[in-house]
């Protein structure tokens, strides 16, 4: 019994840690993307996207922190997790399609991997099914 309240007391601390670094990571980007940074919207450029899809993403991300955050909504929660892992695995592919070095390939792959560590070590309560 109490191997399993370390463990889990363990894995709840695992988790905070990455939630809190991945909500950092999503909404200081987002934050980036809403208020249309120069280097942003040549990037954003460069991947060949429109400049208006920085909007969209960026009041998603916000969105999707507060979901991921808040108590309860697990099915909202699923969602935020699924347009952050969409988001920064489409992020990462085109800056590998386009050529783009390990510096701008390494930010969306590290938040894809907090992503997922965040969504597999959430609480019990925090899942959906």
């Amino acid at each position: 019994m109490e191997t399993q309240n370390k463990s889990t007391k363990r894995n709840k601390i695992i988790y905070w840690i990455f939630t809190l670094w991945m909500s950092l990571g999503m909404v200081s980007t987002a934050i980036v993307q809403l208020m249309k940074n120069k280097d942003e919207v040549e990037n954003f450029t460069r991947l060949g996207y429109p400049i208006y899809l920085m909007s969209i993403i960026g009041i998603w991300k916000i969105l999707g922190v507060i979901v991921a955050l808040i108590p309860k909504y697990p099915l909202l929660k699923e969602w935020a997790y699924a347009g952050f892992f969409f988001a920064m695995s489409g992020a990462l592919v085109s800056h590998i399609i386009v050529g783009d070095p390990i510096g701008r390939t390494f930010p969306p792959l590290l938040l894809l991997i907090i992503t997922c560590i965040s969504w597999y070590f959430r609480p019990s309560d925090r899942k959906f099914i």
